[in-house]
């Protein structure tokens, strides 16, 4: 592996087990990997609660007017000072080592960072059920539905923020359906950034 600093971005699909291959990503790198863990450090940067920042994760503009108003004594919205402190975070666990992060738009918050590679995880909708059945074991009735919510919110919130288009292809370095399994995607995914690093 090469001694350059480096960000691998996992944007994934609900059900496709974008976290899960994050993990074993970084396990494989041996670095420090990203998820919710940006939840709790964004709250430390603003000073917001941290379990009010968890229930508005990753979602678009609409806090209330009245949340926007009332709970903020600042002069951006309330939903604008989440997005920037965990934007804040981003640059910053990526300036401090290299890692994986997973979600919350980090993809366009590095953008211009040349070490970066952005993957998005998808898979067919009968695998991501399985898995949210099997492996995320939640109870949400219809699991197709269920995910098809989740991916709604992701998208609006990461079109809202970026003005771009959650999931273009265009965004990412590589773009992998999770059908061949956890550790192959990883695997996949660490041979891709060795040999990105060795060419930049």
């Amino acid at each position: 592996m090469s001694d350059k600093k480096f960000v691998v971005t996992i944007a994934r699909e609900y059900g496709s087990g974008g976290r899960l291959i994050g993990q074993r990503l970084a396990e494989l790198l041996d670095v420090p990997f990203y998820d919710k863990e940006i939840i709790s450090l964004a709250a430390e940067e603003s000073g917001l609660s941290e379990d009010f920042m968890r229930q508005h994760d990753q979602r678009k503009k609409p806090l209330s007017f009245v949340h926007n108003i009332y709970v903020s004594n600042k002069s951006l919205p309330l939903s604008e000072q989440i997005f920037q402190a965990q934007c804040q975070v981003i640059r910053d666990v990526a300036e401090k080592s290299s890692c994986v992060i997973v979600g919350r738009c980090a993809d366009h918050v590095l953008a211009d960072n040349p070490n970066c590679v952005r993957v998005f995880i998808q898979a067919s909708e009968a695998e991501k059920i399985q898995r949210i059945q099997q492996d995320y074991q939640e109870e949400c009735g219809s699991p197709a539905a269920y995910a098809a919510k989740i991916d709604k919110e992701r998208a609006a919130h990461y079109n809202y923020f970026t003005l771009e288009k959650w999931g273009n292809r265009q965004n990412y370095h590589l773009v992998l359906n999770s059908t061949i399994g956890i550790e192959s995607c990883a695997l996949l995914i660490k041979q891709y950034v060795e040999s990105f690093l060795a060419q930049s």
